[in-house]
């Protein structure tokens, strides 16, 4: 086999094979075997037919056209990888010579990933938040699980901001009632201002049992923006009684016995999630600066790609939300064409990262083992609110299983970056790594029942083929 590399672009290529016809003698054997089965010649028994019978019986040009299919991706296959290439998608191939008994020539084009090397991953410098819990941070914690030991008490006085009432509402156009716009009993905390344009003004000062009528425009249902009269009733009001702060709140909301060992633990725990944020925000911003160093070229089919799976995640997210494209870029206060940019960006740095990290997990020689695979997929159930053994059985069966090893070497790639990165927080104190065994810790139950879930004959055959992948990339 005779093979040429044109190349079209930094990450494209067109490759020329020519074969003489008798390499393609295995294409041909396994053409007759399958065609054998499929024929019936009188005299012969299904799949003992001679191949001269065939050619006689089908015709000489499909068994060769059949031939030629089969062939074909074989021999691309090893172009592709005595070439040393990594190749992207699948290959636009043409046939440019067919003659029997004489050669077969075609051509292969294909977007491939950029060749470069990541030299500059170690020492990088990266600023994090402070990870100190201050009293204030603490008060605010511990107040907000006071709120939830809080009862509502009735009060004799005008309505206040932050009273919580029960009212009725009803609504009318022209003296005439609308029957479709009532509540009856409707519980509402004055000055949250998430109701009627005016209600909240309407409602303070006034007391249980009274009853206004203020104007207002309707919205959502059949007379959303019309304007109505809206009558509103107070039945009662009452206001949130909380807890003292003492031991015996400690004893009710918790297992301690004093409001010191509970503020003590409050703080505790949020220095650790605290900390892992540090550790988060580290990996972004490490992440960000190897993107940064690294100037490749990158495949447009590829970053395409990305950008509709970007768009079509979004999509469906905002579908399941009951929220329209528009709504979500008022809220968003973008316009259309700062949206088209941002994703084009995201989708592009994406591409761009899983390039680097790819090639890095080469140089280091990098790989993923049976238990590796697993944790990752008990992670991304829980993520995803399934069980591990139900995602496993998901990826096996949809072949996504190579899937899983790439993130997960990508991922060890990444701890690589991080791990030699030089992480301070803003005063300048230098933010110790850890493990991310330290970080998972009181998964290994769970890891192991995900570790059962998976098929461990699929992963280890992803594995190897992953392996001849970034052995003929190197």
């Amino acid at each position: 086999m005779k093979t040429d590399v044109e190349e079209l672009s930094p990450t494209r290529v067109k490759l020329t094979i020519e074969v003489p016809f008798d390499e393609l003698e295995h294409a041909f054997d396994e053409t007759y075997k399958s065609l054998a089965k499929q024929v019936r010649i009188k005299g012969f028994r299904p799949g003992k037919a001679p191949a001269r019978l065939i050619d006689r019986y089908v015709g000489r040009g499909a068994v060769i056209s059949e031939a030629v299919n089969h062939a074909v991706p074989e021999l691309y296959n090893e172009a592709i990888q005595k070439e040393e290439l990594f190749a992207l998608g699948q290959p636009d191939v043409e046939v440019t010579k067919l003659e029997d008994n004489d050669e077969l020539a075609f051509t292969a084009e294909v977007d491939i990933r950029p060749k470069f090397e990541v030299s500059d991953y170690k020492g990088i410098e990266v600023t994090v938040d402070n990870a100190e819990v201050t009293d204030e941070q603490v008060d605010e914690q511990v107040g907000t699980l006071r709120e939830r030991f809080s009862t509502l008490v009735g009060v004799d006085r005008p309505i206040e901001d932050g009273d919580h009432l029960s009212i009725d509402l009803s609504a009318a156009i022209d003296g005439e009632k609308l029957e479709d716009v009532a509540v009856s009993g409707y519980s509402y905390e004055v000055g949250t201002n998430t109701m009627l344009e005016g209600l909240d003004e309407t409602l303070r000062g006034m007391e249980s049992g009274g009853e206004a009528t203020f104007k207002t425009t309707l919205v959502g249902g059949e007379h959303e923006g019309k304007e109505a009269d809206v009558t509103v009733t107070v039945h009662s009001v009452k206001v949130k009684e909380l807890p003292e702060l003492d031991d015996e709140f400690a004893q009710l909301a918790s297992e301690f016995d004093t409001i010191d060992e509970l503020r003590d633990d409050v703080r505790k725990r949020m220095t650790e999630v605290r900390r892992l944020q540090q550790l988060s925000a580290a990996r972004d911003k490490a992440l960000e600066k190897l993107i940064e160093s690294v100037d490749i070229p990158l495949p447009d089919s590829v970053v395409d790609e990305e950008i509709t799976r970007r768009r079509q995640s979004l999509e469906q997210q905002l579908a399941q939300g009951g929220l329209t494209k528009e709504a979500y870029l008022e809220s968003q206060e973008k316009t259309e064409e700062e949206f088209e940019e941002e994703l084009t960006s995201g989708a592009r740095s994406a591409v761009k990262a899983g390039f680097i990290l790819d090639q890095l997990a080469i140089q280091e020689d990098l790989s993923a083992d049976q238990g590796e695979l697993s944790q990752y997929v008990f992670e991304q159930a829980q993520r995803m609110g399934v069980s591990p053994d139900q995602l496993a059985q998901h990826l096996v069966e949809s072949n996504q299983i190579r899937v899983a090893f790439t993130e997960v070497v990508r991922g060890k790639a990444m701890d690589l970056v991080l791990a030699g990165a030089k992480v301070t927080d803003e005063d300048g104190n230098v933010v110790e790594q850890e493990t991310a065994a330290a970080e998972a810790e009181g998964t290994d139950e769970a890891v192991e029942t995900a570790t059962e879930a998976v098929d461990a004959t699929a992963a280890a055959e992803a594995a190897e083929d992953k392996s001849d992948e970034d052995e003929s990339a190197k």
